[in-house]
């Protein structure tokens, strides 16, 4: 009963926190109008990460509290996306991504053999989405337009899908996938915090 009730909770409070997880992102750009220190690799390699693990969920039905987060998380970041193109000014490349995006979607349930490769590359792409934004924070050494309270939110939601996985379907590739989601997401968030402080105290 309290394995039961746990699992509710993390399941709920997951999906209420990623209903709103990328809010602080979209304000702090439309509120500066710049992408400064936003990593437009980072958003995209973490859509299409969010895109296979979805899929991958549904292709082998799995119970749908335990990824119903995800197509918000995929509406959140495509605008977030957008965003991006718009204050960069590279907007007319939106429609290219589209295609890419829905063609590869598309093409991932062909076969199960597909599915599979993705969804066994897939903690390398979202990892490789983290470091693409770390590697943008290190690069400037500036926390920019970066929002910490995000990716403290996705280190939660990470924290929480560790314990969903483990008490319902226990699939490896998933929880190995959650657990290096949770560091990676952790470091984002030390080294944002880190550098807003730094730019703080030259202010």
């Amino acid at each position: 009963m309290a394995v039961d009730a746990a699992l509710h909770l993390a399941n709920l409070s997951t999906l209420l926190v990623c209903m709103v997880l990328k809010f602080p992102q979209m304000f702090a750009l439309m509120r500066a109008k710049s992408t400064e220190g936003v990593s437009v690799s980072s958003v995209l390699l973490e859509l299409l990460g969010f895109i296979v693990f979805v899929t991958y969920q549904v292709y082998y039905e799995y119970p749908p509290p335990t990824y119903l987060e995800y197509p918000i998380l995929i509406a959140q970041d495509a605008i977030l996306l957008l965003l991006i193109l718009h204050y960069s000014g590279n907007l007319k490349h939106s429609l290219l991504y589209a295609a890419v995006f829905v063609g590869g979607w598309q093409l991932l349930t062909v076969r199960k053999w597909i599915i599979d490769l993705a969804m066994s590359l897939c903690t390398f792409i979202s990892a490789a989405s983290k470091m693409a934004q770390l590697q943008c924070l290190w690069r400037t050494k500036d926390a920019g337009q970066v929002s910490a309270l995000t990716w403290a939110l996705a280190t939660y939601t990470c924290m929480a899908r560790i314990y969903t996985t483990v008490v319902t379907t226990s699939d490896m590739q998933v929880l190995v996938r959650f657990v290096v989601m949770t560091m990676l997401n952790g470091w984002v968030t030390a080294t944002v915090l880190y550098y807003g402080r730094r730019r703080i105290k030259t202010d």
